[in-house]
């Protein structure tokens, strides 16, 4: 089974069309789980209080190698904080912090381009540049080597180079939603529920 975490959030119902598994804030369920996928949306530091009961059991599942999708936010959490929510803590699997886009309009809404920079087999069957669909005005910056994708972003004559991607082990995280990406959203999606 997989557990899609919920948080209280977001349209959770799209998540679950596009990859089947059970949306639930069961800590039992979650941790039963085979594989586990945490959407966000909204503020870094809300999110956070609503994940904190959850947090050790989530890190567990991370330590034990259990498969672990991060989505949009659910990314974002990931690091060790983000301007956001300045003091927050986030649940810092990975070394690095979230930081607002400077210099280009927020939010970056639509569709846009990923570059791949490493193997990930989250993204099997998918061709560099393809297209998926953001929303978001903060990014993460890793200090680690984890990237697996980056996106472009041009507004206002000015551009920025995004961390989208990220896989770490059983850990993979994206800035995009696979679930309203179309056809190379699903492939993530098939290619996450087929680890």
């Amino acid at each position: 089974m997989i557990a899609i975490v919920d948080l209280g959030i977001g349209n959770l119902a799209n998540v679950r069309k596009a990859l089947g598994g059970k949306i639930t804030g069961d800590p039992y369920e979650i941790e039963r789980a085979e594989k586990i996928v945490l959407p966000g949306v909204g503020n870094f530091g809300a999110v956070m209080d609503r994940l904190e009961p959850l947090r050790g059991l989530i890190l567990d599942a991370i330590n034990d190698g259990k498969p672990f999708l991060g989505i949009c936010l659910g990314l974002q959490l990931l690091f060790e904080g983000s301007e956001e929510s300045p003091g927050k803590p986030g649940l810092g699997v990975f070394r690095g912090n979230v930081v607002r886009f400077r210099g280009v309009r927020t939010p970056h809404i639509g569709w846009n381009q990923l570059w791949l920079r490493k193997e990930c087999p989250l993204f099997e069957g998918i061709k560099d540049g393809a297209y998926f669909y953001f929303v978001h005005s903060y990014h993460a910056v890793p200090e680690e080597d984890i990237v697996a994708g980056i996106t472009d972003y041009e507004s206002k004559g000015q551009r920025v180079v995004f961390t989208s991607a990220v896989c770490r082990d059983s850990v993979y995280a994206v800035q995009f939603h696979p679930e309203k990406s179309g056809r190379n959203g699903l492939t993530v999606m098939r290619n996450f529920r087929g680890l």
